[in-house]
């Protein structure tokens, strides 16, 4: 788990010691994007318009969601249009899954006697399902469903339960999530598990982004519940600590294509597997087990390739300075690839049309020197015996 990427926001007050927490739902407890995304291209398609990619859809979708129709349907009455989106998504409500550390989280927050609220556009009915099917409604003591603007809630919910704005954040996976925390001036903590993008988000300025809720409850245990200081420890692990050694690898399978990943950390780009070594571990090692954890495969013919700089990237989810030690190396039969949570999609490519997609700067970089001169990387075709190369 990498660490935070923290933003101060001039424009609300952060908690001190937090004992209260608004959730969002969609894209932040659960992942209903799937279903989302396969229920609004029905109405696309009832409505005349082009359908959209996942990568539109993201770019695209906005909150309050009228805003939304109104961009691209605005010729079908809202009515129409919800009786077409609610049909279809009951077909694909299925496809809703839990997050990653989600449960854990609203756990914690139990455990902690924090309490938790709903304030959620998601339909009634939808949620009645999705809460009970994944538990998570018994883990939410007040939710609110069915809020198209949430900024014109979160002072009711505020003033009804006597939140103060020093013990009370609000985490949510769009804009309209920070802009809702602003404008009820509580903290902000945003998410990268669902629809907006990370340009997006940072353009938002919550108080604080985070890959998970498993690395905001991290954090919070760390900072002892005090948000202030939970910035302030995300802050200094990055800006104040050594570079952090990593290693990837492009991985190739019997038809020489590669294994690529898209990752939400990296602005939604796509690159290579791998992650941190840890203290005493060789780098080898390391790779080994990073590609196994975050893709299920068991590699061989591992070949080093270069070493890169990677400092304050642009494309990272935070200010950062990685040592990235990049890796060949291949897996045998039909690969099966379990992804983690740290990736969303994968795909296998030949080199040659890997090298078109909207690539992390140091992926490109290590497609260019393995295509450049595959036998000197240790790519496809190689015999170099020992593996070794430096910059």
């Amino acid at each position: 788990m990498l660490p935070a990427f923290a933003s101060v926001s001039a424009a609300s007050t952060l908690p001190t010691v937090i004992r209260n927490v608004i959730f969002d739902w969609s894209g932040t407890l659960v992942d209903d994007l799937p279903a989302v995304l396969a229920a609004s291209n029905e109405v696309f398609r009832r409505a005349g318009v082009p359908e959209m990619t996942l990568d539109q859809f993201r770019a695209e979708f906005c909150l309050p969601f009228k805003r939304f129709y109104d961009r691209y349907v605005p010729h079908v009455p809202l009515q129409q249009l919800e009786e077409w989106f609610h049909g279809s998504f009951r077909l694909a409500q299925h496809l809703v899954t839990v997050l990653p550390y989600a449960r854990e989280f609203l756990e914690f927050c139990r455990e902690r006697r924090l309490r938790t609220f709903l304030l959620s556009s998601v339909h009634r009915d939808h949620y009645a399902v999705q809460s009970r099917v994944t538990g998570l409604g018994a883990l939410l003591d007040h939710p609110y469903v069915e809020i198209w603007d949430k900024r014109e809630r979160i002072h009711d919910v505020i003033e009804q339960h006597r939140l103060g704005p020093e013990d009370t954040i609000f985490i949510g996976d769009m804009e309209h999530d920070v802009e809702t925390a602003r404008h009820g001036g509580i903290g902000s903590c945003a998410v990268l598990t669902g629809y907006n993008r990370l340009d997006q988000l940072r353009a938002s300025g919550p108080d604080l982004i985070v890959e998970h809720l498993g690395e905001l409850r991290s954090l919070l245990e760390e900072a002892r519940l005090d948000f202030a200081t939970a910035i302030e420890i995300a802050d200094r692990s990055h800006r104040l600590g050594p570079p952090v050694p990593t290693v990837g690898g492009l991985v190739f399978n019997e038809r020489c294509e590669v294994l690529m990943v898209r990752t939400d950390k990296w602005s939604g780009r796509w690159g290579i597997p791998g992650g941190k070594i840890k203290y005493g571990e060789a780098a080898e090692d390391a790779l080994r087990r990073e590609l196994k954890e975050e893709t299920g495969l068991e590699v061989e013919d591992v070949r080093f390739v270069l070493v890169q700089d990677c400092i304050r990237s642009p494309e990272f989810f935070r200010e950062a300075h990685f040592i990235l030690l990049n890796y060949t190396c291949r897996v045998r039969g039909a690969p099966a690839v379990t992804l983690n949570e740290e990736a969303q999609e994968f795909r296998w490519l030949a080199p040659a049309e890997a090298i078109h997609l909207p690539l992390n700067t140091p992926t490109r970089r290590l497609l260019e020197a393995v295509t450049a001169a595959p036998a000197a990387a240790g790519g496809p075709g190689s015999n170099q015996s020992d593996g070794s190369r430096s910059l």
